[in-house]
């Protein structure tokens, strides 16, 4: 098990293939997602990876959370979550990720909130059918009807589908496909629409029902780690060159 992604939602666009179809995608942006923390088994009693993304001003940072940014040398963060990772999946304190985490065509989850829609009727919240238009029924047409039975029980049981608040819930949506990344704008193209509002967050994890794919990095893609660890190309034509100029200068000088 691997860390996930936290990625703000941007909203919903069409990619179109190479024979013409057009693909209904969600764009999902990465905003300076880095670990602040790390969680192990013989502190914590638990692993996981804390990550945190966005900017926060400092004025409204409180002095612990000041603290515990000063300590992973990370500015502060808009938002903090956590991933349970196995004990060799934990990612070094400071580290970036990049959106190349994921690969094209692999299965994902991602979980957020869904939007908001207040108080709603039956009909709205739970698909009811409704009361008949005619008959009898007057003013009661989206009415949910009975909602229990007469002197036994005597009152209406727990968890029955009513009217009431609808939306503002924590939301996860499973096996989506990843449709492209741009690594450079740290987007993330997902198929379908997930739950949330625009500049909502969300998290992103492997598909827990399907199988990931071959090749993953593990245990995260850090952005720049390829041009950390590649090493220095060196001109060693050029030098000769810069050495005979440079005599060429001496002798110039003596002249």
């Amino acid at each position: 098990m691997r860390t996930g992604l936290l990625a703000k939602k941007v909203g919903m666009t069409r990619l179109f293939t190479d024979d013409g179809r057009h693909i209904p995608v969600t764009v999902l942006h990465m905003d300076n997602c880095q670990v602040v923390a790390q969680r192990t088994e013989d502190r914590d009693g638990y692993t996981a990876v804390q990550l945190g993304a966005g900017k926060a001003k400092v004025k409204n940072v409180s002095g612990a959370m000041r603290g515990h940014f000063a300590k992973a040398k990370v500015e502060p963060k808009r938002r903090l979550v956590e991933f349970r990772v196995e004990p060799d999946g934990l990612v070094d304190v400071g580290a970036e990720l990049s959106v190349d985490h994921f690969v094209t065509g692999q299965m994902v989850d991602v979980h957020g909130v869904s939007i908001g829609k207040g108080f709603a009727g039956a009909m709205k919240r739970h698909n009811f059918k409704g009361l008949r238009a005619t008959h009898g029924v007057s003013v009661s047409h989206r009415s949910h009807g009975s909602t229990g039975q007469c002197q036994y029980p005597g009152k209406v049981f727990k968890g029955k589908k009513m009217a009431g608040h609808m939306g503002a819930r924590h939301v996860t949506v499973q096996n989506l496909e990843v449709v492209g990344t741009d690594d450079a704008r740290g987007l993330l193209m997902i198929r379908g629409g997930v739950p949330g509002s625009p500049d909502g967050w969300v998290t992103i994890t492997d598909a827990i029902k399907i199988p990931t794919p071959d090749g993953l990095p593990y245990p995260a893609a850090i952005r720049g780690a390829k041009s950390e660890d590649a090493p220095a190309e060196t001109n060693d034509d050029a030098a000769p060159e810069a050495k005979d100029e440079s005599n060429d200068a001496g002798k110039g000088s003596e002249e």
